[in-house]
């Protein structure tokens, strides 16, 4: 009745946003089960031992019972048969054997105390009782009988027949009573096998419940957030109820598009600086290259002499000239390889030529003493690419790996096979190192690295544009106070380019040397 009254509370209009509501239902209607079951084993508990102790009632009535007639059977045997030498009655062990009657009557008197049928059945018993021994104390003392006569008697018949009902009276009860506590103990056990498959169908229907309501919703809400993890942001869940996992669905929903508008126009924002930067640096590179070959004629007296105060300052104009035209090529050609409209020339790479003549530049530009150690396998499988473009990446290590040694410092370049047919080229310094929190934006646009301050930030993410344009990695390795390892993998066929990148190369021509 509790549980039935408390149902119209469980799906009451204000809790159906609950969506633990019906676990908590099936819940509370197992907790009512369990208590009913555990006042039901109560009960059962008490009937037991009621019957059980009627049993024992019984079977205390049936020996005072047997007890009762055989103290009959003892005084009609033993009081009259054994005799005196001349013959006559031993009356002294007549009243010897006497008491244990009475104790026994006496006995089973009190144990039947609260059954008045079985009081008046015991009272008929005592007056039986009492005649037949007046009947045989006259007998007896008048000495006319012989004892064999004294044995035979109707109101010994009677007593005899009244215990016997008795005792047949008990067992009949206890019989009963054997079965009820057996038809007991079997609806114990079926109820106790009833509530097991109901608590285990609850239990079945919780873990349902729990999967329906709770893990599929996370699943796959989940799901959602994978993709929207890897940039599909224009997935929705479409977990419609209203309890709380629906209405964290349309917090979320609501973000996502939030979140999607946003990158919407950041790359519209993005996509018009790229542009903006392509057509000031395409705009820029003219009138800076004509600027470096004004001055250029001017150093080399075309437009008069020219002393040695004016030439200095020109050289000073020249070489800012030539940083811009640098930085300008430098955007051009990021913008180029974000474009993808990058060409690129896919010849056999011949390493030996590519570090003397990397190397060789290194050294005419820089004015530090340097040890440069080139460590190259003999068992390099054949790589294919843009000569130019791996060589401007790694005069671009090289060069960073310069700014940051010590005078008479030693540079090592290492070309080694790497794992899945590639190429690993790496290039080791004895730098401060790189701490690691700097290491993940290193590739990045204008992310400035150890030794590079005032200058643009861009030539390692143009690096990274390169290599990954043939299909490769680039990254590094570094400790403080330990130096730094840049390397970058190359594939060893042009097929295991990416699809993309390799759209690019196959517009180009294909030239194997």
């Amino acid at each position: 009745m509790i549980a039935i009254s408390l149902i119209p509370f469980l799906i009451h209009p204000s809790r159906k946003g609950n969506f633990l509501n019906p676990l908590h239902t099936s819940i509370l209607l197992l907790v009512f089960f369990l208590f009913g079951q555990q006042v039901f084993n109560l009960l059962i508990a008490h009937l037991n031992h009621e019957a059980y102790n009627q049993i024992t009632h019984a079977l205390f009535i049936g020996r005072e019972g047997e007890r009762l007639l055989n103290a009959v059977i003892d005084n009609q045997e033993k009081g009259f048969l054994e005799n005196s030498s001349q013959g006559r009655t031993n009356a002294i062990n007549y009243r010897h054997k006497k008491p244990s009657f009475h104790n026994s009557f006496n006995h089973l008197y009190n144990l039947v105390q609260d059954n008045p049928a079985q009081i008046k059945q015991l009272d008929k018993i005592k007056y039986i009782y009492n005649q037949w021994q007046r009947e045989l104390k006259q007998k007896a003392l008048s000495g006319s009988v012989k004892n064999s006569a004294l044995t035979k008697s109707t109101l010994f018949d009677s007593l005899h027949n009244e215990i016997e009902k008795l005792i047949q009276h008990e067992e009949m009860l206890l019989r009963v009573r054997k079965n009820r506590i057996q038809l007991l103990n079997s609806i114990n056990t079926a109820i106790n096998i009833f509530s097991t498959l109901i608590i285990l169908l609850i239990a079945i229907l919780n873990l349902q419940l729990l999967h329906w309501r709770v893990k599929l919703p996370l699943n796959k809400l989940t799901q959602v957030c994978k993709l929207w993890q890897a940039g599909q942001m224009e997935v929705q869940l479409s977990h419609s109820s209203i309890d709380e996992i629906g209405q964290l669905a349309g917090v979320l929903n609501a973000m996502a598009d939030k979140t999607r508008h946003r990158q919407q126009s950041i790359e519209v924002r993005n996509q018009q600086l790229e542009d903006m930067i392509s057509a000031l640096s395409h705009d820029l590179r003219i009138p800076l290259l004509a600027t470096r070959n004004t001055l250029d004629c001017m150093l080399k007296g075309a437009f008069g002499s020219v002393n040695d105060t004016w030439k200095e300052v020109f050289e000073e104009y020249h070489e800012a000239n030539e940083d811009l035209l640098k930085l300008v090529e430098l955007l051009l050609d990021i913008s180029r390889y974000e474009a993808g409209n990058t060409c690129l020339m896919c010849d056999r790479l011949n390493w030996e030529k590519i570090l003397i003549k990397v190397i060789s530049q290194i050294k005419a530009t820089s004015t530090r003493e340097l040890a440069f150690v080139c460590k190259t396998s003999q068992l390099l499988p054949t790589v294919y690419g843009d000569e130019l473009e791996i060589q401007r990446v790694l005069q671009n290590l090289l060069d960073n790996a310069v700014r940051v040694s010590k005078p008479n410092g030693e540079i090592l370049i290492e070309i080694t096979p790497y794992e899945q047919e590639q190429v690993r080229i790496s290039v080791r310094d004895r730098g401060l190192g790189i701490a690691p929190q700097a290491q993940e934006k290193l590739f990045h646009r204008f992310i400035q690295g150890r030794g590079h301050r005032g200058r643009s930030g861009l030539g390692l993410y143009l690096c990274r544009q390169i290599i990954e344009a043939h299909g490769g990695n680039i990254g590094v390795e570094s400790s403080l106070g330990e130096g730094s390892t840049f390397w970058f993998t190359l594939p060893s066929a042009i097929n295991q380019v990416d699809s993309n990148d390799e759209q690019n190369i196959n517009r180009c021509s294909n030239n194997d040397t």
